[in-house]
């Protein structure tokens, strides 16, 4: 079975920086503190431009009013998103 090819870099890599954002994260300082390597920085964008959520994490970034607790159950990066908070 052919693999899909991977979501476009740039609007996943916004994506996975913008549902952290709306938890309070901050990936680059994550990174920074050391609670975050560049590899797992890049493999949580990977995984982001695998998944096929982008549609309704679009539409959960665009109702966010207030700091969310959690990531979305959708996310494919919340496991890793929730472990930084």
């Amino acid at each position: 079975m052919p693999r899909r090819p991977l979501g476009d870099i740039e609007k996943h890599f916004w994506l996975t920086r913008s549902v952290a954002r709306c938890m309070g994260l901050s990936l680059s300082e994550a990174m920074a503190e050391g609670k975050l390597s560049a590899q797992d920085y890049a493999e949580m964008v990977t995984r982001c431009r695998a998944a096929e959520c982008s549609e309704p994490c679009q539409a959960w970034l665009a109702l966010r009013q207030a700091r969310a607790e959690t990531a979305p159950d959708f996310c494919v990066n919340a496991g890793k998103l929730n472990e930084l908070t």
